[in-house]
């Protein structure tokens, strides 16, 4: 397993302007479950955590990569005969060799179906805001804004910082969708400029978060905490993902409704069902280890929503 900083920044700047550039894996219009209103999503690349269940597996990893989608692909062979590096081989369809890979985008240019994607945009803060600004309007009307998301926004610090300082100067309204494994100092410098977190809590034994998600959880509630005592608990919407027999469990959840009660003023929490996402890894060519492939059942769900709603919490699933 890699090893990230908590508070690895932006990963490179313009050398023109010295301003920070971000690695962005798609930019989703017309969210709506991801704050208020009518939102416009900004998935980041690069998280420090590893969770089994991950959604995103194409935000993991701080580097562009490519994705085989098969269902697409043609068996024409043009990927492999522009490949600069031989890192593509082709015997009936491609077989990539991904350490020998650049991330050129030769291949998935080359591609007549879209069989191969390119996962992974660089851009500066205005490019980004430009992207961001289309859909003004559709905040203006709805009440909504933009959601930083990923991936871990966190992970990329001084461009998130540029980025939200510029939709403040704008009047856009700020989410940040985080796990909460950064440092004090990353949290703190972006606060000011967020109006709304929604923040992960997974697993509150230790072993167990370090187990599924390849990182401690101490700084993850430390910084909760800190979000609370500075004021802002009316600001967070906790997330809480419902993954059968690892979260889930009556351990786990008592645990959780027992910390989120000593914690002054915190409103809200979202179940956020499993699903099975094994496909994306396969496209990644990536070791998927979650063997539970179906959602929770509603009645686990409201069992679920019951506990936390009976510690004064509102409960959206």
């Amino acid at each position: 397993m890699k090893e990230y900083e908590t508070n690895q920044g932006s990963g490179h700047t313009n050398n023109e302007s010295n301003s920070p550039v971000g690695l962005i894996f798609d930019v989703q219009r017309y969210s709506i479950h991801d704050g208020p209103g009518i939102r416009t999503t900004v998935f980041f690349k690069g998280c420090p955590l590893r969770c089994w269940w991950c959604h995103n597996p194409e935000g993991i990893d701080p580097v562009k990569e490519l994705m085989y989608f098969e269902y697409k692909c043609m068996r024409c062979g043009d990927c492999a005969k522009v490949c600069p590096t031989g890192a593509i081989e082709f015997k009936g369809k491609p077989r990539i060799f991904r350490p020998l890979c650049t991330a050129c985008g030769n291949c998935s240019d080359a591609c007549p179906a879209g069989a191969l994607r390119l996962v992974g945009k660089e851009y500066t803060v205005e490019e980004l805001m430009k992207e961001i600004e289309k859909d003004v309007l559709y905040f203006d009307n709805s009440g909504g804004g933009v959601t930083f998301s990923g991936g871990e926004p966190l992970f990329q610090a001084d461009f998130l910082l540029e980025v939200l300082k510029e939709c403040k100067n704008r009047y856009i309204h700020r989410a940040l969708d985080t796990a909460g494994f950064a440092s004090r100092e990353v949290l703190a410098s972006a606060m000011g400029y967020v109006d709304l977190f929604l923040y992960d809590l997974k697993l509150i034994d230790e072993k167990e978060h370090i187990k599924y998600t390849g990182v401690s959880n101490t700084l993850i509630k430390e910084n909760l905490r800190f979000l609370v005592d500075s004021g802002r608990a009316q600001d967070v919407i906790l997330r809480f993902p419902v993954i059968p027999g690892i979260t889930d469990t009556p351990d786990n959840v008592d645990d959780m409704a027992e910390f989120i009660s000593n914690l002054r003023g915190l409103r809200e929490i979202n179940l956020l069902p499993f699903h099975d996402v094994s496909e994306k890894y396969h496209r990644l060519d990536r070791e998927y280890l979650m063997t539970v492939r179906k959602s929770p059942p509603q009645e686990k769900l409201l069992e679920i929503k019951e506990k936390f709603e009976s510690i004064g919490l509102r409960v959206k699933i």
